[in-house]
């Protein structure tokens, strides 16, 4: 049985898609559909239900799957610990943290801690989500910082791993402007006309959020998705050319809303409060990341420093 295995019936489990995995797992669709075969063989049962599309798990591979993610947690814990024997007690941070928290609220935070505990010695490693959620599964981090919702499960479950809000965003509804400074795609639309919407991916937290509250709003927005991205730089970029209406941190808007580039493109009930949290294992940690997550813990127990709030327009 070889690791890579287990790392392939995860994704397979994740996406319920053979050719979406191979891509993801930098494989050919053959090879990779011969190593879960392989996975079956070497259990002595079918994990992978074909016969659906997409593809469901079996009973067996239901279960299989929560031992695949105890025994890879396990062993890269493991491995992380075993590297940590005999550093000193100035051992390397490591934090998993979304693109767009990397580039500014992150630094931040770092210079506000530094200022009161000294320098650290920290590795940053900035990706997306759920890169983020599956290096601190596979021991590669020791902490993730991301955005998070209550309603989105980003597979951090409470009895393995636990978190600290640093803060709270906004999700913003935001367009860029017309010629007399107003929102070229404003909130709600009109079903014959409706709104170009920028989307997140499927994949994504603050997207899932943003649906979640689409779902249940009293009034139905007229939207039509025309573009959808993963990244938020991206969905700014193409908002403030004018391309739609998207909801962005208004931690990564605040130059835009102040130069007017952006504007704001719906009343109150449109913005979506969001945390802001670092998450860790529950498994110990070496000395210098465990005085990191004490400080922070005591000193956002309370919860972090609200945003700026920019005026919002009109109903």
């Amino acid at each position: 049985m070889e690791i890579k295995w287990l790392h392939d019936f995860q994704s397979l489990a994740e996406t319920r898609n053979f050719s979406r995995s191979a891509e993801a797992r930098a494989t050919t669709q053959p090879a990779f559909s011969r190593r879960i075969r392989a996975l079956e063989q070497w259990l002595g049962t079918t994990l992978v239900d074909r016969s659906k599309q997409p593809v469901g798990l079996t009973d067996a591979g239901e279960e299989f799957r929560l031992v695949a993610e105890e025994v890879l947690s396990r062993l890269y814990q493991a491995r992380e610990e075993i590297r940590l024997i005999g550093q000193s007690e100035e051992s390397t941070i490591s934090v998993a943290a979304t693109h767009s928290l990397s580039l500014t609220f992150f630094p931040k935070l770092i210079r506000e801690i530094e200022d009161k505990i000294g320098i650290l010695r920290i590795r940053l490693d900035s990706n997306e989500a759920s890169h983020c959620i599956h290096a601190i599964h596979a021991g590669e981090c020791q902490f993730v910082l991301c955005h998070s919702h209550f309603a989105v499960d980003i597979q951090l479950p409470e009895d393995r791993f636990m978190s600290v809000r640093l803060g709270e965003d906004r999700l913003l509804p935001v367009a860029a402007p017309d010629a007399e400074g107003r929102p070229m795609h404003a909130l709600p639309g009109a079903g014959g006309h409706p709104i170009a919407y920028l989307g997140y991916s499927e994949t994504s937290t603050i997207g899932r959020a943003v649906e979640f509250m689409l779902a249940r709003m009293a009034t139905k927005p007229a939207l039509n998705k025309v573009f959808k991205s993963q990244a938020v730089g991206v969905l700014k970029t193409i908002t403030r050319e004018g391309r739609g209406l998207a909801w962005l941190p208004e931690s990564q808007i605040h130059a835009e809303l102040d130069s007017g580039t952006l504007v704001i493109a719906g009343d109150e009930s449109w913005v979506l409060p969001i945390d802001i949290r670092l998450f860790r294992a529950r498994a110990p940690l070496p000395r210098a990341s465990q005085k990191f997550w004490d400080f922070l813990s005591e000193t956002y127990a309370s919860g972090g420093e609200a945003p700026r709030r920019p005026a919002l327009a009109p109903s």
